[in-house]
């Protein structure tokens, strides 16, 4: 995982607006419609090329493949995995529920996008969850890397994401494993299939696991906060296992508390999961620290230290506002959270989440978030002179 002695890195947390040709025809996918196969691989393709060279223009360092070809950070799995099948709808959320005027403008805003949802309509586990056939995690792999030599030097390092199995163990409810951990087992194997290909195509893994924060409003919501620590402690030791194969050096794992716009008070605090998530066997976290509701959480790290090796990628964009923040505003965001982990080369600059987690989800238009990435770039550089 590049760490720079001079400078303080930036990168961004994955999924990046997607053409609205692209994703209408993943949308139409979604619900039913009969889609050419073929043009959407084509559109995936041109995405992909087109969304590296604006991340190279925007002056990202660590970027990816922006999540073109894959219609959800988590539900592509759905023609990757076996024992899939049916639907159902996920519990509501507890922050939204106690807000009866927002839920309703929620669910409007919700029923007028053209998306693909991540709320209903998702399949469950019926039969086994087996990987079906690597060979679609290697093309994807192949063809990214494929795009990045076509432009030599575009990054300092690329990543390519990969699902948390507890969020798939949670948003594709089980009907199938008589207990949740040996769901969540067959899952990690599943999964193992996709962090390995990852790594061994060259690419630094992001592991997905919005699951170790936002399950405590969802599934956790009528629970005690011990039962859901437990949960992330599972999860996390699934991981792990997962990783067998792969250096930790090479692996960060994004947490947050759900990419979407909603009054997030009833959001678990991260020094309730930081221990547990520490336990990991990566070489670094992604967390968001935009938000209004978290943006004070970098203090945990004076409590529970990063190990000696680890990074962090500290969120000081917010992925769900039209806002673009001053260059000023993201240095100093970095220069604090640096502060408190003691040293600007394991620092990197990042978002707090996604911008388009599903497609058609982003709240952000798509010109804007390139010039919020702009201007993560020019607060990295400030923040760099003053500490470095």
């Amino acid at each position: 995982m590049q760490r720079s002695d001079s400078r303080i890195l930036t990168t961004h947390t994955g999924s990046l607006p997607r053409p609205r040709p692209l994703t209408e025809l993943y949308a139409l996918r979604a619900r039913g419609a009969a889609v050419n196969g073929g043009a959407i691989e084509r559109a995936g393709r041109d995405a992909v090329r087109e969304v590296v060279k604006k991340q190279h223009a925007a002056g990202i360092d660590v970027g990816n493949n922006g999540e073109q070809q894959r219609d959800s950070f988590f539900l592509y799995l759905k023609s990757r995995l076996s024992g899939l099948g049916g639907s159902w709808e996920r519990p509501s959320r507890a922050d939204v529920d106690r807000y009866p005027e927002f839920k309703r403008m929620w669910n409007e805003q919700h029923a007028a996008r053209t998306q693909v949802s991540a709320l209903g309509g998702l399949p469950k586990a019926i039969g086994e969850v087996r990987y079906i056939d690597p060979g679609a995690i290697a093309a994807e792999c192949r063809f990214f890397n494929e795009v990045l030599a076509e432009s030599p030097g575009v990054f300092v390092e690329a990543f390519m994401s990969a699902p948390s199995p507890g969020i798939l163990a949670t948003a594709v409810r089980n009907e199938h494993y008589d207990t949740q951990s040996n769901y969540l087992a067959a899952l990690g194997k599943a999964l193992q299939v996709e962090y390995e290909a990852i790594a061994n195509s060259g690419l630094l893994l992001q592991i997905d696991a919005p699951d170790l924060a936002l399950e405590r409003h969802i599934t956790y919501k009528d629970l005690p906060v011990s039962d859901f620590v437990d949960f992330v402690a599972e999860v996390v030791s699934t991981i792990n296992r997962a990783l067998a194969n792969v250096p930790r050096a090479q692996v960060r794992l994004h947490v947050c508390w759900g990419n979407s716009e909603s009054p997030h008070d009833c959001d678990v605090p991260l020094e309730a999961i930081l221990p547990a998530l520490l336990a990991a066997n990566v070489g670094g976290l992604v967390l968001p620290f935009a938000n209004p509701r978290h943006a004070h959480e970098f203090r945990c790290f004076e409590k529970y230290p990063l190990r000696g090796d680890q990074i962090l990628v500290a969120g000081v964009i917010d992925s769900l506002t039209n806002f673009v923040e001053h260059p000023e505003v993201v240095a100093d965001r970095l220069q604090r959270v640096a502060a408190v982990i003691g040293d600007p080369t394991r620092v990197l600059a990042g978002t707090d989440c996604g911008f388009d987690t599903s497609a058609g989800w982003g709240r952000v238009a798509e010109d804007v978030v390139w010039a919020k990435l702009a201007s993560l770039r020019d607060g990295a550089r400030l923040a760099s002179e003053r500490l470095f």
